[in-house]
């Protein structure tokens, strides 16, 4: 069985010291864990997180990476400079990117690109708002969104990680039920299955307020495998009880 991911998404959260009280009661606390465990962190911040999580079997992630391999983008972070701080993953499209900083489906596909020649897993970030579900068309958004990313890059789509994220269950406290995220995860799967004789064993995370009391129904799914962790990620038993709902 593929093990699955728990992947912290800190947002535009933390400080020096919360970090490494953060990172130092998850370690204590993670024992052997079953799955994979991320945390994707600001900037700002990769270099303490890089030297706190060494060794502990957590992985480092970023939140997103330019366009652009080097050059006049000032404030853009490139992937090999991610690299050289030893992230393993980085957030692409995320909802709260595509929403307030325009990033199109396009700019999402060549961002996946960048960070997979780096070296970097990219978790793919996918889902519907509220309006385009009350109109019946969740199905299709997500499809184009992941078809652009598959289109870019090609054969190379089975090393991706995917993650539904329905933007009205963002931060809101609301929850997509299993059935309905199972739903959409097995549509996202038979997708990359047109793309990829890997697709079964690639990672679809779901991302839509996964907390401690819902973790496990909803990694109980067929086709979810993990999950990406808001608000929860942010306090540490909460966290600890997600990655033990995970295997």
């Amino acid at each position: 069985m593929k093990k699955q991911l728990i992947a912290g998404n800190w947002k535009m959260n933390g400080s020096s010291v919360a970090n490494e009280a953060l990172l130092k009661a998850l370690v204590a606390g993670i024992n052997s864990a079953t799955c994979h465990v991320a945390v994707c962190v600001p900037a700002p911040y990769l270099a303490q997180v890089q030297g706190l999580v060494a060794g502990t079997g957590i992985d480092l992630g970023a939140q997103d990476v330019s366009q652009h391999e080097s050059g006049a983008f000032t404030g853009e972070v490139s992937a090999a400079m991610l690299r050289e701080f030893g992230a393993r993953y980085c957030l692409v499209g995320h909802s709260e990117r595509r929403q307030y900083h325009g990033e199109t489906d396009a700019a999402v596909a060549v961002k996946a690109q960048r960070a997979l020649a780096a070296g970097i897993t990219p978790i793919v970030c996918v889902g519907e708002t509220l309006a385009e579900r009350e109109a019946g068309r969740t199905e299709e958004i997500v499809k184009r969104q992941l078809a652009a990313v598959i289109h870019t890059n090609g054969h190379c789509i089975s090393e991706i990680v995917v993650a539904y994220e329905p933007v009205w269950a963002i931060g809101t406290g609301k929850t997509a039920s299993p059935q309905e995220a199972q739903h959409v995860h097995a549509v996202l799967r038979s997708q990359l299955r047109a793309a990829t004789e890997q697709a079964d064993r690639m990672l679809i995370l779901y991302g839509g307020s996964m907390n401690a009391a819902n973790a496990a129904q909803l990694l109980s799914q067929d086709d979810i495998d993990g999950g990406l962790v808001g608000g929860a990620s942010l306090k540490a038993a909460d966290f600890l009880s997600i990655i033990a709902a995970a295997h």
